[in-house]
């Protein structure tokens, strides 16, 4: 989109215009923060994927390595997206690797039927860190084996109040599964 107003911006951003920059972080952040906060990101997660985005932009534009066919912004928006999903992946491949959830490796599964319960894993984590704090901990806290007794003395709760609350979080948790329209797409 070769527009009057997009190449401005795109100036704007290589020469450092502080109206520019100050517009154009006014313009996109409110989209970024609404992303990654729907895609269980924090207030630290969207300044670092904001800021990495406009550097990797701010070089791509400074190196003329960047053919843009639409509009500044929606380029932007996209590759803020793309860092943030990529950062998810990573942070569940740790998770995975540190056992919250134990998976054994099937050398005969079908790569679409991998790439499906990697959805379906990211679908789940999603919403596990939808839930509020006190929920979270009491499912990871589980999920990582820990007993009832020994969730109840890490927590402060009496044993069978640790219980409640864990089958609490568990239905919120799929409650919060079921009404994602994704869920429809993984459902049988």
């Amino acid at each position: 989109m070769k527009t009057k107003k997009n190449q401005e911006v795109i100036d704007g951003i290589i020469t450092g215009d502080y109206t520019i920059l100050k517009t154009f972080y006014k313009r996109n952040l409110p989209f970024v923060r609404k992303y990654i906060l729907q895609n269980g990101g924090t207030g630290e997660d969207i300044e670092d994927i904001f800021q990495d985005s406009l550097i990797l932009v701010y070089n791509k534009l400074c190196s003329d390595s960047l053919q843009i066919d639409l509009s500044i912004h929606s380029y932007f928006i996209g590759v803020c997206k793309n860092k943030w999903r990529n950062q998810r992946r990573k942070q569940l491949k740790i998770l995975y690797d540190n056992g919250l959830i134990d998976k054994k490796e099937d050398d005969t599964q079908s790569v679409i039927d991998t790439i499906t319960e990697e959805d379906q894993a990211g679908l789940f984590h999603k919403h596990l860190y939808n839930l509020n704090n006190k929920n979270r901990n009491i499912l990871q806290l589980f999920f990582e084996g820990k007993s009832m007794r020994e969730i109840a003395i890490i927590t402060g709760y009496s044993e069978g109040y640790a219980r409640k609350k864990k089958c609490i979080s568990k239905n919120k948790l799929i409650q919060m599964i079921l009404q994602d329209p994704e869920y429809k797409e993984y459902a049988i």
